[in-house]
């Protein structure tokens, strides 16, 4: 036990910098969730016409068919969020900013030395000053964006064979994962209510091993749990706007989402957060098209 404690990092609180990247990867995706979700219930309580024709489901259909408080959702998502950031906080250490940059340098340096030898075989002009720029561009750019991509590809995968497991073990939904399915009509604020140790393996573990298997800098970890985070709620967020990038990019959506939470499709649509591709393969996609009409007459 003594040699556990001993191995787990915990920081200088007094010396503790908010604005550090490894802080902000903790607490920015926090305040976008809330930002985020914030905004969806204005639209809610403000039953604005012009944008309620976009609402999934009727407010009398949300008060009469969920099965949990909204006081109890907001709590149960702090609680998550509170034990993320003390994971974080535990475990989340970045590397020493001199080291970094000189890891960055040399793996800049490398890719341009492989970049000149083949322009200079080519005979191109200005080979040494090409090579330099598509070292930068390939380290700088086209790395964190192929991160990014292999992120959601590994958080998809974790998410939907574990998000399966809770609907096809019975002990698991019904102790776990039948908290998160009090929700017949989602919201926003909804998008990350579930039993603890659900959040915690589902969310929680999902978000690490991406950032993690990826080699992701805390930077990038920032963005992409921020986004993430964004794209859940807005997958849960009740509203299917037609301008929405998050809903038009991506065909794992706030519909096809909102299809798992009701009845006649809650064994079907197990994809989270970004691709469908699981449910194609795997044949758990629904494919009846729902129009928003049968979904509020549900």
């Amino acid at each position: 036990m003594n040699a556990l404690l001993s191995s787990i990092h915990i920081p200088d609180y007094k010396k503790f910098d908010p604005w550090t990247d490894e802080a902000l990867s903790l607490w920015v995706p926090i305040v976008a969730y809330w930002v985020y979700s914030i905004s969806f219930q204005f639209l809610m309580t403000a039953e604005i016409p012009f944008i309620e024709k976009y609402r999934i489901h009727t407010p009398e259909d949300m008060r009469k068919r969920n099965r949990v408080t909204f006081g109890r959702v907001l709590v149960m998502v702090t609680a998550q969020q509170i034990v993320q950031v003390i994971l974080g906080l535990m475990f989340i250490e970045g590397p020493d900013p001199q080291v970094l940059k000189v890891r960055q340098e040399n793996a800049v340096l490398r890719i341009a030395s492989h970049a000149y030898h083949l322009l200079s075989q080519l005979g191109v002009k200005d080979a040494a000053m090409l090579a330099d720029g598509f070292g930068r561009f390939a380290y700088f750019v086209a790395r964190p964006c192929a991160q990014f991509v292999a992120a959601m590809v590994i958080m998809d995968t974790h998410q939907y064979f574990l998000h399966r497991l809770f609907h096809l073990n019975k002990f698991l939904y019904k102790h776990i994962h039948s908290h998160h399915h009090r929700l017949y009509v989602p919201y926003a604020f909804g998008a990350l209510y579930n039993h603890p140790l659900e959040g915690f393996l589902l969310d929680t573990l999902g978000a690490t091993i991406s950032y993690e298997l990826t080699g992701m800098s805390p930077r990038m970890g920032m963005l992409f749990f921020t986004f993430s985070n964004m794209k859940t709620v807005d997958d849960h967020c009740g509203y299917s706007f037609p301008w929405d990038p998050l809903q038009v990019l991506f065909g794992n959506n706030v519909v096809y989402h909102d299809i798992h939470h009701q009845p006649y499709g809650i064994k079907k649509n197990f994809s989270q957060p970004y691709f469908t591709f699981w449910d194609s393969l795997l044949g758990t996609r629904y494919s009846k098209p729902v129009k928003n009409e049968e979904v509020k007459s549900q």
